[in-house]
């Protein structure tokens, strides 16, 4: 490929203008934060508590619709991060694994626990939600990232797949 093959043309000035093609991206840390300093998460309430105080009142969460979020954690089961994964429907959001294990791979995550919300109040997960939770943790064994637990998110109460032995 030699250089001309980089730039295209634009008239009436014959000035050269780069072309859109791939982009390299870089992931920077805004602030990096001691570990001991990170949210503990080794319990589902210590996961729904940090949902309550996170990712439920972040900007884009609409708590009248299903909206899946991935926790990303450290080897040691802190919270380094999370990512609101999709937005969905009054009685279902759609979720590739894909999407929940991009923001994993790139933070270098060991593990990750999914969560979302029913907007109805009624944490009890559908067959949806034992069928989509499955698919993940499969994908999660092939890259080798945790899927530690699912947790739904109801009115004051809470289901967690590991407490149910479905995970």
């Amino acid at each position: 490929m030699n250089q001309l093959d980089l730039f295209s043309w634009r008239s009436p000035r014959r000035k050269r203008v780069p072309v859109l093609g791939a982009h390299e991206w870089k992931i920077v840390s805004v602030r990096e934060t001691a570990p001991d300093a990170l949210p503990q998460c080794d319990i589902p309430q210590q996961a729904v508590d940090y949902w309550r105080a996170h990712i439920a009142t972040a900007p884009h969460f609409n708590p009248d619709v299903e909206c899946l979020a991935v926790l990303l954690l450290n080897v040691k089961m802190r919270v380094r991060g999370h990512h609101l994964v999709s937005i969905g429907s009054l009685n279902e959001t759609v979720a590739h694994p894909r999407e929940v294990f991009r923001a994993a791979v790139i933070a270098a995550a060991y593990a990750v626990i999914v969560m979302h919300n029913h907007p109805s109040g009624d944490p009890t997960p559908s067959q949806a939600d034992q069928q989509i939770t499955r698919v993940f943790a499969d994908a999660g064994r092939i890259l080798r990232i945790n899927v530690t637990d699912h947790i739904i998110v109801g009115h004051g109460r809470y289901s967690s797949f590991r407490e149910a032995g479905l995970l």
